[in-house]
């Protein structure tokens, strides 16, 4: 069996299923048997729809990570700076191994979207 034509939804020839189906036809496909001389359309519809739970970053424990202490969080940048962390003026954070920051406060203070900011 040959898969010749793969439509989307709205192009010529799927009017008639679009009115059937609505927003749940994904596809139509034109199939054709040579051993029957036949030809079979078939269409691919949304079954169920689901939201996901949020996605959680997986990080490996030696990774680093970019955290963000604020001027005058004296006890944060003490705990920073005990676990090894480096400092980076130019982008005013400490780059700390995930698995050392792991479970304690300094998790919370991560930052996301700090990759086009340079590592020491």
């Amino acid at each position: 069996m040959i898969t010749r034509l793969k439509l989307k939804p709205g192009q010529k020839g799927t009017k008639a299923l679009v009115e059937k189906y609505g927003s749940d036809l994904v596809c139509v496909r034109y199939r054709y048997d040579e051993a029957s001389r036949t030809r079979i359309k078939t269409v691919e519809l949304i079954e169920e729809k689901k939201e996901l739970p949020a996605r959680q970053l997986r990080r490996a424990d030696e990774a680093l990570v970019p955290v963000q202490v604020a001027y005058g969080e004296l006890e944060l940048g003490k705990m920073a700076r005990r676990l090894g962390g480096k400092w980076d003026p130019a982008g005013k954070l400490w780059y700390i191994r995930y698995g050392q920051i792991k479970g304690t406060e300094l998790e919370a203070h991560m930052v996301l979207d700090a990759n086009e900011k340079k590592k020491p």
